[in-house]
């Protein structure tokens, strides 16, 4: 189990290059309760070994006060009584706490996940994993910039693959599947060189905070001092 411990947070840097990175890679997405980042509901995992899916997973979460919004419960069709006899957060997380400790991971808007997921962390009292992470929204705009749209129905179609939207796991495993396809495509050897490549700065997650995903700033240009 882990512990319910609260410690101070304050986000920074965490130099690692990528050859450092090694391991696990899992796919991840939640869906919320309400408006609040803190009341997940769903988690969906997609994990992934040697460029292909090999395992998805699913869990229902009670969030607090097993309150619902109508408007989250149009989104994904979740409602009260599908988690009354749920887990709450701190369960499941520590259900996953060891395959995400260490992890490399990869969500499709990152920024909106990860927060849930800290959020969660936070109201739960629990220490963050130390993890790096990636956003295939943000690859999605670069490797295939001439998309319309990079929502994950979009990539799923034009990859060719079955989806159903706003079911976690499903969100997971399209994440997933899209980014072995990038990185496929772009022929280097996973999703974290392809970022690399694309200019996109891994995210991290530390005892101590993070640091989100984000383009690599472009260098400015200098005005030329000859007249």
């Amino acid at each position: 189990m882990l512990q319910l411990v609260r410690i101070p947070r304050r986000a920074y840097g965490f130099p690692m290059s990528i050859s450092d990175f090694s391991g696990k890679t899992i796919a991840i997405d939640f869906e919320t309760a309400t408006e609040a980042r803190a009341s997940a509901c769903s988690i969906g995992l997609a994990f992934i070994e040697n460029g292909r899916v090999v395992r998805v997973e699913e869990r229902l979460i009670r969030p607090p006060d097993n309150r619902y919004s109508p408007f989250n419960i149009a989104i994904h069709g979740i409602r009260p009584e599908h988690t009354v006899d749920a887990p709450d957060f701190a369960d499941v997380m520590a259900e996953f706490a060891s395959d995400f400790e260490g992890a490399r991971m990869v969500a499709h808007n990152a920024s909106f996940d990860f927060s849930v997921l800290r959020a969660c962390l936070d109201l739960s009292g629990l220490f963050y994993p130390e993890l790096s992470y990636l956003c295939s929204v943000k690859l999605a705009q670069r490797h295939w910039p001439d998309l319309g749209s990079h929502r994950l129905n979009v990539l799923a179609a034009h990859l060719g693959l079955s989806f159903a939207h706003h079911n976690a796991a499903e969100d997971a495993r399209i994440c997933a599947e899209a980014c072995l396809a990038m990185a496929q495509e772009a022929e280097v050897a996973d999703f974290f060189e392809l970022a690399l490549k694309l200019g996109l700065n891994v995210g991290r997650l530390n005892r101590g905070g993070y640091e989100p995903c984000s383009f690599a700033r472009k260098p400015r240009r200098v005005a030329s001092l000859q007249a």
